[in-house]
């Protein structure tokens, strides 16, 4: 099943980024900032992001036109996240996807200001008509998403992960921050495609929860890979956590331990929302599918 979904997301990945370049040219064709904008949202990844809004999407029947432009937007904010993440002021790496990090190849202050632009043409995106006819959805998709950016969200968590260096943080606040700084934006990823369809609030509830959890086990997959993978598989510098001292899951579980822990809240998860996974079978498989990278 594992080598199905890597297929899947391999396409996926292609369709998206044929979408993305074509948005992305019409946006930003003229100033060294655009060039610069260009380089840091161009330049690889498994489009993981996308990929789960479609899934989401499908199960909704929710347009092409809307989840692209939906999917769009989220990795524009995924990508203004990076380039700032990768400063010298926060994670210092000089690597990304493989290539010299934004702010390696230009310099710092322009990679703060693609940061902030491509923040801000993200919301450009979805508030545009185009992304859905109805105001009410649209203001509601902003709304949403802001909440998941802010310091509830993304830049709470990020702060929390440089508050935790140097200090022994229990596996509780290590989760709290996983879910802010890399669960949150994965909650968008999954109620958007609902909020757009008008789904109940039971089942937007459960997108909620369902891409908070997914998020929480993507970044502890991430931890894991920059402890156990090389340059070459996880595009950036690896060894960089234990180096920067940084408080992650690995300080308190070794690999072993770790695989059987995500089992264990996996499990406890998929009993807990027994009825829409076994109605949307797809999303327990994605679960596993994250979980066995661990192996």
């Amino acid at each position: 099943m594992n080598k199905i979904i890597d297929k899947e997301i391999i396409i996926e990945k292609q369709i998206f980024d044929n979408y993305f370049k074509v948005l992305l040219s019409k946006k930003l064709n003229k100033s060294y900032l655009d060039k610069v904008m260009l380089y840091g949202t161009l330049n690889g990844g498994k489009r993981i992001r996308p990929y789960l809004i479609k899934q989401f999407s499908l199960l909704k029947n929710v347009k092409s036109k809307s989840y692209l432009r939906l999917a769009a937007s989220v990795e524009i904010i995924h990508s203004y996240s990076l380039i700032h993440d990768d400063l010298p002021s926060m994670d210092n790496d000089n690597f990304r996807r493989g290539k010299p990090s934004v702010h390696y190849k230009y310099n710092e202050a322009q990679a703060i200001l693609a940061g902030d632009s491509l923040h801000d043409l993200a919301f450009e995106i979805l508030s545009d008509q185009k992304m859905n006819k109805n105001p009410l959805i649209r203001s509601n998709l902003v709304y949403q998403l802001s909440k998941s950016l802010g310091a509830a969200g993304l830049a709470g968590g990020q702060s929390l992960d440089l508050l935790f260096e140097n200090k022994n943080a229990p596996i509780s606040k290590i989760k709290k921050m996983y879910e802010m700084k890399t669960g949150a934006l994965f909650n968008f990823c999954c109620t958007g495609p609902f909020i757009i369809s008008k789904a109940n609030k039971k089942e937007i509830d459960f997108a909620k929860r369902y891409g908070q959890f997914f998020g929480l086990i993507f970044q502890i997959v991430d931890d894991f890979m920059d402890v156990y993978g090389n340059k070459s598989s996880i595009g950036k510098t690896p060894g960089k956590d234990a180096k920067q001292k940084k408080s992650t899951i690995l300080k308190h579980l070794n690999s072993k331990k770790l695989n059987i822990f995500c089992k264990k809240i996996s499990s406890e998860f998929i009993k807990s929302n027994e009825y829409y996974l076994h109605k949307w079978p797809k999303l327990k498989l994605l679960i596993f599918y994250l979980i066995d990278q661990l192996d």
